[in-house]
């Protein structure tokens, strides 16, 4: 499939340590991947489901200790462990391949060999990036094809340049004592051992998307942001498009899909979605910041994904779509899940592969199971999902989940006041979370997690492309959902209803609405947020875009206390945001 030197030397080295009994080389053909499911059926892998309600789809289970991302597991392995920074937890390279090539040697024994190439964002656009992964599992092969580009056309792209991201994956023994994800930043490498389990198998997601990328967006020059992008189309047909980041449960995946208000649909306003976890953005020939999904399928959680919650998303599942750790309704063949609506099957087994009755009050689908589902599934899907050229970013937004502090929508005074609001993002915690209520957690533009290197270094990145972008940088905004009244209801609807204040946020962009000066930057006047149609008192919105000052000098101590993790690497800038705001609130 492709003369590249680098890539077949790098496959022969890896054959030699891990000694597969046959190789088998994925070119993306339909009918390849037809016969992989049929094998994956038969060495029940995978089960076929009801191909008459759910075409092409399938269920997946994976080992019991096998369900989620292991955090305190995931490395980056830097040359310098201070470049790793204090929120990521290193190892050495040489120490780290040692370690991995030796749980790894021999493991592929009497299995097969699946070479993967794939492309990050549409084959041959200027923002795509290529991989190679190696993997003996048939679900990641059949994973990777929905959620990635896969095919013999992703050689031809790639030549002979050495321009690629090799990823190893080894299932081992699934033995979480020895369970790695690997990240090495500076040789463009990603080794997962002892997993089965999406998030820590299909490389292509948040390690190659968001924790190598965001590091070659740091040499070159672009950002590999953790964001969904959406487009706004007015009754006029003009789209505006928004890039937002969220910590989880916050909503992200709802906002990606969203569905106007009906006082919307009926002037004729639609919502496109472009992408529901990452964006990849470079400064454009204009001058503007473009956006590209890197991805091209959806990894979502199933439990509360039903018809009223997020009907695009439970639509996107409904044909070519595999299933992972869900209950297994027996009567008819399909698949059920917590939240999905309020008749769970009599005849059923649970994400564990056990009979299952809901009477007995256990939980049926695991709490983090998923769809993998191909995007262009969504009855929403943006006619720009494919486009190399990604689209024009108007607005960033940041968001957390927060009961009082922040208010429903404010708008950074400039773009370093912007990666100021971005890197104090927090989320508080919720009893379901940790069993402890209220505990602010910092996830600076939802990145925590997934940057690949140093995240003060990542902030000078930001203020680096504000210079680059200068006057057509994108407003920056923050947006706060989750107000809650004095018994611990929401007040703010959500949902739908959240296109009233990206109206708001899309008005500011263009000039065409003024804002009220606070302490922590611009609110909109109550009155410019659309109630129409909606059931909202007018001071109910007023008390919801209330800056209270004690409030935000308790959350600057915090800011203070989390800014000090990242000793003197941290711009000056970000600290002399701090002292403004300060200032601001004396």
């Amino acid at each position: 499939m492709t003369k590249n030197r680098s890539v077949l030397s790098w496959i022969d080295e890896m054959k030699n340590l891990v000694r597969p009994e046959r190789v088998v080389w994925i070119n993306g053909s339909e009918e390849q991947l037809e016969a992989l499911r049929e094998e994956a059926c038969k060495t029940g892998e995978m089960e076929k489901l009801n191909q008459e309600k759910l075409p092409g789809c399938y269920l997946h289970r994976t080992a019991i200790n096998d369900v989620a991302r292991v955090e305190h597991r995931t490395f980056i392995c830097s040359t310098k462990e201070e470049d790793a920074g204090p929120t990521n937890n290193w190892m050495e390279p040489n120490d780290a391949y040692k370690m991995l090539y030796d749980i790894a040697r021999g493991s592929y024994r009497e299995r097969t060999m699946y070479v993967i190439p794939y492309s990050m964002g549409p084959v041959g656009s200027p923002f795509a990036k290529y991989g190679v992964e190696l993997t003996d599992s048939i679900y990641v092969v059949l994973n990777m094809a929905i959620m990635t580009r896969v095919g013999s056309n992703v050689f031809d792209a790639l030549g002979d340049s050495n321009d690629w991201v090799r990823g190893l994956h080894c299932k081992v023994d699934i033995d979480e004592e020895n369970r790695y994800i690997c990240h090495f930043p500076q040789d463009n490498t990603i080794i997962s051992v002892n997993s089965g389990y999406g998030g820590n198998v299909l490389l292509g997601k948040k390690c190659f998307a968001l924790r190598i990328a965001s590091y070659l967006g740091y040499n070159e020059g672009w950002m590999a942001e953790h964001m969904l992008i959406l487009g706004i189309e007015n009754p006029k047909g003009e789209v505006k498009y928004i890039a937002a980041a969220f910590p989880s449960a916050c909503g992200k995946t709802n906002l990606a899909m969203l569905i106007p208000p009906e006082i919307y649909k009926k002037k004729g306003y639609k919502v496109w979605c472009v992408g529901d976890d990452i964006a990849w953005m470079r400064v454009g020939e204009d001058g503007c910041l473009w956006a590209v999904n890197p991805e091209n399928g959806f990894f979502g959680v199933a439990p509360g994904t039903n018809m009223k919650s997020n009907p695009n998303a439970l639509i996107s599942t409904q044909k070519g779509t595999i299933f992972t750790n869900v209950v297994h309704n027996l009567d008819d063949n399909t698949v059920w899940w917590e939240g999905l609506d309020k008749n769970p099957p009599k005849n059923a087994l649970n994400w564990k592969g056990e009979k299952w009755d809901a009477e007995d009050g256990s939980k049926g689908a695991h709490p983090n199971s998923r769809f993998t589902a191909p995007a262009v599934n969504c009855p929403c899907i943006s006619s720009e999902f494919n486009s190399g050229k990604g689209v024009p970013i108007s607005a960033i937004v940041f968001g957390g989940r927060r009961a009082k502090t922040a208010p429903l929508v404010y708008q950074s005074r400039d773009w370093n006041n912007g990666v100021f609001v971005g890197s104090i993002m927090a989320s508080e915690t919720t009893a379901a979370a940790t069993g402890a209520v209220g505990v602010v957690r910092r996830d600076p533009m939802a990145m925590l997690p997934f940057c690949g290197y140093h995240m003060a270094d990542y902030w000078t990145h930001w203020l680096d492309m504000g210079k680059k972008l200068g006057d057509k940088a994108p407003k920056i905004f923050n947006v706060n959902w989750f107000r809650l009244d004095d018994d611990g209801k929401f007040i703010w609807p959500g949902f739908g209803d959240n296109l009233r204040v990206l109206e708001w946020i899309i008005k500011r962009c263009e000039d065409r609405v003024n804002a009220v000066e606070t302490p922590i930057g611009y609110v909109p006047n109550a009155e410019d947020i659309n109630l129409e149609g909606l059931d909202f008192s007018i001071d109910t919105l007023k008390s919801i875009l209330e800056v209270d000052k004690e409030l935000w000098t308790v959350e600057t101590e915090g800011v203070t206390e989390f800014y000090e993790k990242f000793g003197d690497r941290i711009p000056e800038e970000l600290l002399n945001q701090l002292e403004t705001l300060k200032a601001n609130l004396k």
